[in-house]
């Protein structure tokens, strides 16, 4: 395992398990140098499979890998998959210990989710296609526990200086809640915001009854030493962030 992964700074039970990849620690090279770990980026298959055996070698079963489609559906980590083809779902849930929740980001936000007693937990990809959606609503539900017995963790994204979009995206945003305007700031271009993915997920959380939150300001973009960044590098690697319940 590579030195610089990493396990989120959060308050959670003992049972429950988590994992941060970087772009270190595996075999790809080239835009894609080392720990790739997405197989539809263009990456020789043989390196992103070794890729995956090295992570694999560290957690207590195949992760659940998932065809990412920033949408909102939610799968079971604990359902076989059929034909090795992942399932379309942008989030999963384990309540089986040794079940790996992962999701996969190159900028997008990772969100890990457990519950105060150790039941449950889920991994969310949220871009921000898939937060003004609600795909931490769709999450917190498939859940299934009051949402005050939640904590989320935030993983690595593009930080809020570095994330440029058009003014149809601040305005969906702020068409579903107002206070999403605090989340945007002006770009030097007219028509442009830059917009802080952080916050909005806060807000999304705070407003469905999740208030124990942390992680959050690890800009992906800004360090291309350590993390994959699909908008500063376009051709690129995926990093990974996984939870699960030990025994």
């Amino acid at each position: 395992m590579s030195p610089d992964w990493f396990e989120p700074d959060w308050l959670a039970p003992e049972r429950v398990r988590a994992l941060v990849t970087t772009r270190h620690g595996g075999v790809s090279d080239g835009a894609w140098a080392s720990m790739n770990l997405g197989g539809h980026v263009g990456d020789s298959p043989i390196a992103v499979a070794r890729n995956r055996a090295i992570l694999r070698a560290v957690v207590p079963s195949e992760p659940c890998w998932l065809d990412q489609v920033h949408g909102t559906d939610v799968w079971d980590a604990a359902n076989p998959v059929a034909d090795g083809v992942p399932p379309r779902a942008d989030a999963s849930v384990a309540r089986k210990a040794g079940a790996v929740c992962v999701v996969m980001t190159a900028d997008c936000l990772p969100v890990l989710f457990c519950d105060d007693a150790g039941s449950v937990v889920a991994a969310a990809h949220a871009g921000w296609r898939g937060l003004v959606s609600g795909i931490l609503d769709a999450t917190v539900a498939r859940m299934d526990v009051a949402p005050a017995r939640i904590m989320a963790w935030m993983g690595p994204a593009i930080g809020p200086d570095a994330f440029e979009v058009g003014s149809e995206v601040r305005e969906r945003f702020i068409a579903a809640d107002t206070d999403a305007a605090r989340a945007f700031h002006p770009a030097a271009l007219p028509g442009k915001w830059y917009a802080d993915l952080f916050e909005l997920a806060r807000q999304r959380l705070r407003s469905i009854g999740v208030e124990q939150v942390y992680g959050g300001g690890v800009c992906t973009y800004s360090d291309p030493l350590r993390w994959f960044s699909y908008r500063r590098d376009g051709v690129t690697g995926r990093l990974a962030s996984l939870v699960w319940l030990s025994d």
